[in-house]
């Protein structure tokens, strides 16, 4: 395996979710949707990360998140590695902006330069080797609390963090049962990794690309 070749979100209304991330992201093709009304509680065990170039532009987003319906996780603020917010779209999905710069060059400009899809995990060791035994590269890690996966080719990259981490991180509390509502589509055939994302060959049948 060498890339994410789609990212489905199954959701209880593609037509309203499809609105929404157009009207908040201006996404187009690295996210599509899929109708599913799996049962899912709580913290669903991932999340999305959107990288842009400054403050101006994280803002921006957020707003337009908010404004479409979204649900503030945590508020648009400074840190000590740059500037950024979490909010929850109306299907569930936890979306996280940020930048590390901490101040702006210019005005807004809504450009994503990365999305970044964190999955949260039981073990970052053990996922990283399965991930690893599937033909990904590491191109960053830290122990066993995070890891970057080398996907050059892929239009969103994959990295791993521990559940508990990442649910702190996004502002949720870490309980949570029933399906991940995500599917991932790649090179590497169809499987189930060690905490239930669901892979499949390619893209993802019936489903609305954004």
């Amino acid at each position: 395996m060498t890339s994410i070749e789609t990212i489905t979100l199954e959701v209880a209304d593609p037509t309203a979710a499809h609105r929404f991330y157009t009207a908040a992201f201006g996404l187009e093709n690295q996210i599509r949707l899929s109708a599913s009304e799996a049962t899912t509680t709580g913290f669903r065990g991932f999340s999305l990360s959107l990288t842009v170039s400054q403050p101006a532009d994280v803002k921006a987003l957020i707003d337009s998140a908010l404004e479409a319906g979204a649900t503030p996780l945590k508020p648009v603020t400074k840190s000590l590695w740059g500037y950024g917010g979490v909010v929850q779209a109306p299907d569930g999905t936890i979306w996280k902006v940020a930048t590390s710069t901490r101040k702006d060059t210019g005005p807004a400009t809504r450009q994503i330069d990365s999305i970044v899809l964190l999955l949260g995990v039981a073990d970052v060791a053990a996922s990283r080797q399965f991930y690893v035994d599937r033909g990904l590269t590491v191109a960053k890690s830290f122990g066993r609390k995070y890891v970057e996966f080398a996907t050059p080719s892929s239009p969103v990259k994959l990295a791993l963090y521990g559940r508990r981490a990442l649910a702190k991180d996004v502002g949720v509390p870490v309980d949570g049962t029933g399906s991940h509502r995500l599917v991932l589509g790649g090179d590497a055939g169809t499987f189930t990794d060690p905490d239930d994302f669901a892979w499949q060959a390619g893209a993802v049948a019936s489903t609305t690309a954004l």
